[in-house]
């Protein structure tokens, strides 16, 4: 437990592929206690396992480690802590590269934790046979129909593990699949000492990092007044300033762009959240309506009286499964009569595939006139004038990879042998590629063990 009465946790990353200076940024720019940073997604855990089939030693997220590499020195110098579900589905392997980059440096006994045991696609079998059907939380299905086409299978664990690892001296604490939020909530349990019944401290400590879990969507990014967000180009990214009694402010560097108010951080607390009484995770179940908001200076907002409830037995179980295949192709298509023209091309491609045999149901393909307003449909936004250029999207999805591969040999001549103003062809024809299915289930905490391990370099 600290004597600190206030810990400063950032989240430098959203997702993987979000911003590579975010977190060096976050290190360099003001005072930090823990950087947290996010990277993984359902399909993300379906493409790492897909990776690790592939080679032993991959499975998790590569960026990871370029950043220790680059920030590593400047971490130990200024003593902040990193915790990272970077792990993927090999946090083993993970921890060997972060070791081998910190010792390049010379950085040697800095400790490097991972947290294990989310991982349970080997033990799908043994869990089946056990009687626990692990049945599609939105559809009922039972899983064993589907077993064979199953490419992950990941517990949502809790934070827990992070705070132990922590206790243990870890620097660097990499996990597997966890929830979002406790990214932020294992530092503060570590910090603040709390226990597994401080129900409406777990569920503060659930709302900030709720709040961060997604970088700057809650400091200007992805805003609706984003005319209002000054110097976008150099938006801040966020910091929990978190107190043991569970208030906490969201703020930012000083000096860097963004904005932070009450509605951008009612934005994002409203992301994905469900049920707002019962925001549920492994360890504790969050009531977002008790939350008070309130700003409290320039890009500062204070949150508190959050309460909290007692957890449900059972983990959340993220599934990913084959589900057939897919292909997709774009044309750019301008010039007088844009629309009309890219309605033909689109005609001429069905037509023409049902010439050589080749017939696709109505929920097997999918036609769009990108311009002519398909992505908010009945939002005319004062455009309703005749566009002048559209982007013809087509694609194709089913079981046979061969009819959908046959679908993508009919876009290319459309450029000859179709209406005129055929401008753009992106990304070469499209070929087949695997549709990744989502499968979200219920599992008894108590068939589910987690270990850390903490090596030094």
């Amino acid at each position: 437990m600290s004597a600190r009465e206030t810990v400063l946790v950032a989240n430098g990353q959203g997702f993987w592929g979000d911003s590579i200076i975010a977190p060096v940024r976050l290190v360099r720019e003001g005072p930090l206690h823990y950087l947290t940073l996010d990277y993984l997604a359902e399909v993300t855990m379906s493409i790492m396992q897909k990776l690790r089939s592939r080679a032993p030693d991959a499975g998790y997220a590569t960026d990871f480690v370029k950043l220790i590499d680059r920030i590593g020195p400047e971490l130990v110098q200024k003593n902040i802590k990193v915790v990272a579900n970077a792990g993927g589905v090999n946090p083993r392997a993970c921890m060997s590269a972060v070791l081998a980059v910190l010792r390049k440096h010379g950085l040697h006994g800095v400790k490097v934790a991972i947290v294990e045991g989310d991982d349970i696609l080997g033990s799908l079998d043994q869990l089946l046979a056990q009687g626990h059907s692990l049945a599609n939380m939105d559809t009922g299905a039972p899983l064993a129909p589907f077993r064979a086409q199953v490419t992950s299978a990941n517990v949502y664990l809790g934070a827990f593990p992070i705070a132990e690892a922590l206790a243990q001296g870890a620097q660097i604490v990499i996990t597997g699949r966890g929830t979002d939020p406790g990214l932020v909530l294992g530092p503060l349990i570590h910090e603040f000492g709390w226990k597994p019944t401080d129900y409406d401290l777990l569920a503060a400590g659930t709302v900030a990092g709720h709040i961060v879990e997604c970088g700057a969507q809650c400091t200007g990014g992805n805003y609706t007044d984003w005319r209002s967000v000054p110097d976008m180009a150099r938006i801040g990214y966020p910091i929990v300033a978190a107190r043991r009694d569970g208030t906490f402010h969201i703020t930012k560097h000083a000096q860097t762009g963004g904005l932070i108010n009450v509605s951008t951080v009612k934005h994002q607390l409203a992301y994905e959240m469900g049920d707002p009484r019962a925001y549920i995770g492994p360890d504790v179940s969050a009531d977002f309506t008790t939350a008070r908001v309130e700003q409290d200076g320039p890009d500062r907002v204070k949150i508190s009286g959050v309460k909290g409830q007692a957890p449900t037995p059972t983990y959340k179980v993220s599934m990913s499964y084959s589900a057939g295949w897919k292909a997709l192709g774009e044309l750019t298509i301008s010039g007088p009569d844009a629309l009309a023209k890219s309605q033909l091309c689109a005609r001429l491609v069905w037509e023409r595939l049902a010439f050589d045999g080749y017939h696709y149901a109505a929920h097997e393909r999918l036609e769009e006139h990108v311009g002519s307003g398909v992505c908010h449909a009945g939002i005319d936004g004062g455009t309703s004038h005749e566009p002048v250029e559209v982007v013809l999207r087509l694609g194709v999805k089913g079981p046979d990879r061969a009819k959908v591969d046959r679908f993508g040999m009919e876009l290319v001549p459309l450029v000859t042998s179709g209406p005129p103003g055929v401008t753009g062809f992106a990304g070469g024809r499209p070929k087949a590629s695997e549709i990744i299915g989502f499968w979200p289930a219920l599992l008894a905490k108590s068939t589910i063990s987690t270990k850390v391990e903490v090596v030094a370099s």
